[in-house]
């Protein structure tokens, strides 16, 4: 005999309503555990109502997270550059663990970023620079990395013309004719924003201007936080690097 839909699902009801709460509370765990693969009631409510929203000073290590596993497969380069970002900016014991924590939930790529992201104009060069480091990583920036670095930097109101010179700043040069040596000119002539036959004057302007812009005593006067004051410290030593060698190479003093 066959019941009514509507009849089994009265008994099923009755018989949910007989079990006492604390036994319920005990049947909807092992769901949880078995069948779902939760944790903990919060991470039910996480799945159901929407993760909460990514930490401001925690949204770089989700970007690399997910840059990094939009491939299908995180790379131990992926993980070096991470621990490299990681020390650039002079992260503790505590701060790195908070990073890893970033990187594995920017894997899941559950997160959406827009809102955060809209935050974070004062820091948008630095985020997309790092971003670029990791997409170039493995030698190649496949189309779903750059896809998500040019919609975020949309997000971030970063040019399509500054998201080219970050993208080719730290791009690998092509060619086995090509030396070490000049892949490092390449990318601190990409990096000062000037050309091979630029003229001194044009280098020594260019130099300076970055400089100014990006001095860490300067950020450090108006206020700025420790985190931004480091990213500017790194950015200077980058920009003293690139000047020296274009210096040298174009001979001027």
């Amino acid at each position: 005999m066959i019941w009514p839909v509507t009849f089994l699902g009265a008994v099923a009801g009755l018989a949910v309503a007989s079990i006492p709460g604390a036994m319920l509370g005990g049947l909807l765990g092992q769901v949880l555990d078995r069948r779902l693969r939760l944790q903990s009631w919060a991470a039910l409510r996480e799945r159901l109502g929407g993760r909460a929203e990514v930490r401001d000073e925690w949204l770089l290590f989700v970007l690399l997270g997910r840059l990094a596993k939009c491939g299908g497969r995180v790379l131990p380069a992926h993980i070096q550059q991470a621990q490299a970002e990681m020390q650039r900016l002079g992260l503790n014991a505590e701060g790195q663990r908070q990073a890893i924590a970033a990187f594995a939930r920017g894997k899941t790529g559950r997160d959406s970023l827009r809102v955060p992201l809209r935050r974070q104009h004062a820091r948008s060069e630095m985020l997309m620079r790092a971003c670029w480091r990791m997409a170039w990583v493995d030698g190649q920036v496949g189309q779903t990395e750059r896809e998500l670095i040019m919609l975020w930097g949309k997000w971030l109101q970063v040019s399509s013309a500054t998201q080219a010179q970050l993208s080719d700043a730290y791009a690998p040069q092509r060619g086995p004719l090509v030396s070490t040596a000049s892949n490092a000119y390449q990318r601190a002539l990409n990096l000062l924003n000037v050309n091979a036959d630029a003229e001194p004057a044009q280098i020594k302007q260019a130099y300076r201007r970055l400089l100014s812009r990006h001095h860490p005593d300067k950020l450090a006067g108006s206020g700025a936080t420790p985190e931004r004051v480091r990213e500017a410290t790194e950015r200077t030593r980058e920009l003293h690097q690139a000047y020296d060698l274009v210096r040298q190479r174009h001979g001027f003093r």
